[in-house]
């Protein structure tokens, strides 16, 4: 068997951790601590702490509410619409975290290939057809496009949450392709 290569985890040197700033250096050991490996998107956006601290603090007023969208629900936006921006690495990175949100070991992947052939809800069908809209063409948005989301079940809130992560994961996949930030080996068998 021919053993291939993996490629450097990104296109810039990842940081000694011991040379971070103390506050990031304690947040990238406790999700390596939690998830028992450190996501290279950690390290790799850690080469500019004020960004790393900006670009956290809104991951996380977005994706660990309590209320609003479900912790899996969410995964799903971004599984959508990382696949529609073409970004690897976010979609095996929360392809793994959907699939352990959702207790599903296939979710993510039919959700990543097609999700409008997957069996999904009605309601997840209103986030995600909604979420891909907002991440294909969002000036064509229109107000008929919110109301069919409400009228699936969604709050005013959950309208915006799924609008707000799709826009945050376009700026994550917009980081992570280009830098080549690739998903750590461990994400691949997560959930499964």
């Amino acid at each position: 068997m021919n053993e291939r290569t993996p490629p450097p985890p990104c296109r810039y040197p990842l940081p000694d951790l011991e040379e971070l700033p103390s506050d990031i250096r304690e947040r990238i050991e406790a999700v390596g601590a939690r998830s028992g490996f450190v996501p290279n998107v950690f390290l790799a956006l850690a080469r500019r702490p004020a960004e790393f601290r900006a670009f956290f603090a809104y991951h996380d007023a977005l994706m660990d509410r309590d209320e609003g969208l479900t912790k899996a629900e969410r995964e799903m936006v971004v599984v959508a619409t990382s696949a529609v921006n073409d970004c690897a690495y976010c979609v095996v990175a929360h392809g793994a975290i959907l699939r352990v949100r959702a207790k599903d070991p296939l979710l993510a992947d039919r959700v990543a290939v097609n999700w409008r052939h997957a069996s999904l809800s009605p309601r997840e069908q209103a986030i995600l057809r909604l979420a891909s809209k907002v991440a294909e063409r969002p000036g064509a948005v229109v107000e008929e496009d919110l109301q069919e989301a409400l009228g699936a079940g969604l709050s005013e809130e959950e309208v915006w949450d799924v609008v707000a992560i799709t826009a945050f994961f376009a700026l994550s996949n917009r980081l992570a392709s280009p830098f080549r930030i690739q998903p750590n080996p461990e994400f691949f068998t997560l959930g499964r």
